[in-house]
Formats: C-alpha cells, sequence, structure tokens
C-alpha cells in the first residue's frame, strides 16, 4: 500500500469526523478487518478488505456548514462531532481539495455581498451550507447554496464572481432550507447557472447527479464495490434482478448488461427521475424504476407470483428491517447480495436471513471511508434448496 503512514490533522481533535487518522493506514485496515471477522465471522470467511492505494482527499462531496465566530468573523467547516458546533476548516485531508477551494472562495466573498450566515437562534441571516460535488472523471462541479429562504442578495453578481474565480464549475444551485431541521437540504431548488446536475462516469456508464439524489461519495472504491457486487450476483443474461434501494440507478444500470431485465426501487423521487435520466443515456432499455416503498414493493410481486433471481440491496446505516426482509423471502430469489455500511446491521438482518431459508456464502470488506470507523462490506446470500 502507498502512503500507509499516518498523517497528523491539526483539526484531529476539534473535529472528530477521523476517529482512525493516528493510526497508519495498514493499522486502520487491520483494524477494519478484525471488526468485520468479529461481527460477521459467525456467518463464514471474511475476505481481506480491500483498501485504497491513496486514501487522501477521495470525498467527491463536500459540505460546509457557515456561521459567525465571536469576533464576528465568517466560519465555515464541519459539526464538531455529536455537537452543533462549527468547527473551521479549509484544507480537509478526506475531501476533494478543489471543493474546499470553492467553498473558502465563496466564505470571502460573502462579506462584500452583504451575505450572512444564517443564526438558528435569531432566525436571521441567510446562507447555511455549502454543498460541492465533483465528478472525479467527469471534472463537472455542481456548487449548491443552501439559504434559510429565497432571498440572496446580489445572486446573479454573486454567482459571476464565484465564476471568475473558479471557471471549472458547471453548475450552480439554490436550494431553500427554512425549515428547523438537521436535514442540509431543503424541498425547493433554483437553478442559478448551468443545467443543475453534473454527470459523472463510473465504469463504462455515465450517471447524472442532481443536488438531493444519493450517489457514493468515494468513486475509486465505488467501483471496486459495484464490481464486487455483480461478481457476487452471478449473472448470466437470463436473471430478473430487483436493486432495491436503488438511488440514482447506479448498481441496477451496472447490472443491465448482464440480466434480462432490471427493477430499481427508490422511495426519493429526485434520484428516481435521475435513474430514469441514467437509463435513457446509457441506454439500458431492460432496466424499469419505480418509485416506491421497497418493502410493499417486493410484497406485491410475491402477491402478483412475481419472480426475481436475484435482490440486490443497499440499505441506509440502519440497515433493512423485518418486514423488508420478510419481503424479499417472500419472492425468494435464489441470491441475495447485500451491499452495507454498517457491519453491526448487517450481522442483525444476516441472523434473520439465515433462519429464514438463506446461507451465506461470501463475505467481503471494502474500506470506502478511510480514517474513519466506518467499513463497508459485500455479502452473497444463496437460497437453500429444500430437500
Amino acid at each position: 500500500m502507498a502512503n500507509t503512514q499516518a498523517r497528523a490533522c491539526p483539526l484531529a481533535k476539534k473535529c472528530g469526523g477521523c476517529q482512525l487518522q493516528n493510526l497508519s493506514y495498514d493499522e486502520q485496515l487491520y483494524l477494519k478487518q478484525a471488526t468485520a471477522i468479529r461481527l460477521l465471522g459467525r456467518f463464514g470467511h471474511v475476505e481481506e478488505i480491500i483498501g485504497m492505494e491513496d486514501p487522501y482527499h477521495y470525498r467527491n462531496k463536500v459540505q460546509a456548514a457557515f456561521g459567525v465566530n465571536r469576533q464576528g468573523q465568517i466560519i465555515s467547516g464541519v459539526y464538531q462531532s455529536a455537537s452543533h458546533r462549527i468547527v473551521p476548516v479549509s484544507d480537509c485531508m478526506i475531501e476533494d481539495t478543489v471543493a474546499d477551494q470553492i467553498i473558502v472562495t465563496i466564505r470571502s466573498l460573502l462579506k462584500s455581498f452583504k451575505i450572512r450566515p444564517y443564526d438558528e437562534d435569531t432566525g436571521r441571516g441567510t446562507l447555511r451550507h455549502v454543498l460541492v460535488r465533483r465528478g472525479r472523471r467527469s471534472g463537472e462541479i455542481l456548487v449548491v447554496l443552501v439559504t434559510a429562504h429565497g432571498m440572496l442578495p446580489g445572486k446573479r453578481n454573486f454567482v459571476r464572481a464565484l465564476l471568475q474565480r473558479h471557471p471549472d464549475i458547471t453548475t450552480i444551485v439554490q436550494n431553500i432550507n427554512a425549515g428547523q431541521t438537521s436535514l442540509v437540504l431543503g424541498p425547493h431548488s433554483e437553478v442559478l447557472y448551468g443545467p443543475g446536475y453534473i454527470r459523472e462516469q463510473l465504469g463504462d456508464f455515465t450517471f447524472r447527479i442532481s443536488p438531493r439524489a444519493f450517489y457514493q461519495i468515494n468513486p475509486v472504491q465505488t467501483e471496486v464495490l459495484y464490481r464486487t457486487a455483480l461478481d457476487y450476483a452471478g449473472l448470466t443474461g437470463k436473471e430478473t434482478v430487483v436493486d432495491a434501494y436503488c438511488g440514482t440507478g447506479t448498481i441496477g444500470i451496472f447490472a443491465s448488461r448482464n440480466a434480462a431485465r432490471v427493477i430499481g426501487v427508490e422511495n426519493n423521487r429526485d434520484a428516481v427521475r435521475d435513474a430514469i435520466s441514467n437509463a435513457k443515456a446509457n441506454r439500458a432499455d431492460n432496466v424499469r424504476f419505480y418509485t416506491a416503498d421497497a418493502s410493499d414493493f417486493l410484497q406485491d410481486m410475491a402477491k402478483a407470483g412475481e419472480h426475481a433471481d436475484v435482490i440486490i440491496l443497499d440499505p441506509p446505516r440502519a440497515g433493512s428491517d423485518e418486514r423488508f426482509l420478510s419481503a424479499v423471502t417472500a419472492v425468494g430469489p435464489e441470491r441475495v447480495v447485500y451491499v452495507s455500511c454498517n457491519p453491526e446491521t448487517l450481522a442483525r438482518d444476516l441472523g434473520y436471513l439465515t433462519r429464514h431459508g438463506y446461507r451465506v456464502t461470501r463475505i467481503q470488506p471494502v474500506d470506502m471511508f478511510p480514517h474513519t470507523e466506518h467499513v463497508e462490506t459485500v455479502v452473497l446470500m444463496s437460497r437453500i434448496k429444500e430437500k
């Protein structure tokens, strides 16, 4: 492995985001492997974790909160772990360097345009957050200005000034989040410049990414993760595949070339809109996406007597619930490919599935988030054939 030595981060103690940054990268991988074995080893052999060649500046999605310090200066950065206190950040060791530079520029422009950070206590001010997504291979850049209301003083001139400093920005969006919420993005957006989304290449495919759509934040390891998942799916061109929690359709479209048909299910309408656009752009004519609750969708499939050969699921950190897992067993696919970002909830869900007709046949950890405690895992489960 390259870059295995630990690099000291001056903000480590204040920020708390990189819990393992004091360890060398080899030590981090050893610890994560041990975690995967401890939690998942009872289900079968755990393969050696797949790490990164260069585990720095891998995050292609960067979001910064804005506020004012005690001296009245505008600051931007991340919330301190388990708090709502902003830790000022200008250069993060795991974030995309260009994205960090854009956020610093925005911070420097605010005063001259009389744009104040939003104060949750007083309800005054405008700018809450800035989100930047950068395509690693496409080079396209999306900037989202999250405001507490629709008014953004001098927005046209502000956009012009930002583009002068960073002409590589391809689109700028104002998102309005008026609620008292921990969510970064609100429900309404206005495109200020460009198409309102970026495109990024992943493998042989091109994907559209809009502000609210889920997209993996580590593009290098995402390809490793998805290729592992497709290898586990064992597709021959004859299968019906269900991609549950499909997001913008990335895994499903990846699978489309080796499957008879792919069904993607997602309850985020924005993500489904992007998924449909992605399927058209990649000429994946055998893929259909539906805005629906995945549990309801699978239960309806089972009631209608419809069959799926492979179900791929990539749920949030909370994992799945018994309602969804029982729907999976009702459909009865030959193989289940579970992509997980939380080995604890994964172990719980594997426990359910192994009690209901499935056995674990392969377990592959992937390091998607170097310097943090998170462990991503791909698991293949096969249906136990009745004798």
